[in-house]
């Protein structure tokens, strides 16, 4: 169990970080072969803030958000899903970093 109570969940051999997660993506499988969304990934990284040198002269990573879900509707908007039991301060800075620079709203289920 997680420090969040979240347990790993095993789902057609994809392990889940939660039984949320793993439902989720089960509705989505649906809906993708109901024609009513298409290109369904999980686990998609998006970029926020390049790896660079430091002041100090030392090697920074990247920043990046790696979102559950992401998927085209049949309007062909595209949705970028976080299945959330607990929205952690790291979360929220990367949700709204992910607004700001890439003008992408996480839609959390």
């Amino acid at each position: 169990m997680s420090k969040y109570h979240a347990r790993k969940t095993v789902l057609d051999g994809i392990t889940f970080d939660s039984g949320a997660e793993a439902a989720r993506w089960s509705q989505l499988c649906l809906m993708e072969r109901a024609n009513l969304i298409h290109g369904l990934e999980r686990q998609v990284p998006f970029q926020l803030v390049p790896g660079e040198t430091g002041p100090d002269g030392k090697r920074l990573r990247p920043m990046r958000y790696v979102a559950d879900f992401v998927y085209t509707d049949a309007e062909g908007r595209e949705h970028v899903e976080d299945v959330k039991g607990v929205r952690t301060e790291a979360y929220k800075i990367k949700k709204r970093l992910m607004w700001h620079i890439l003008g992408i709203a996480i839609e959390e289920t």
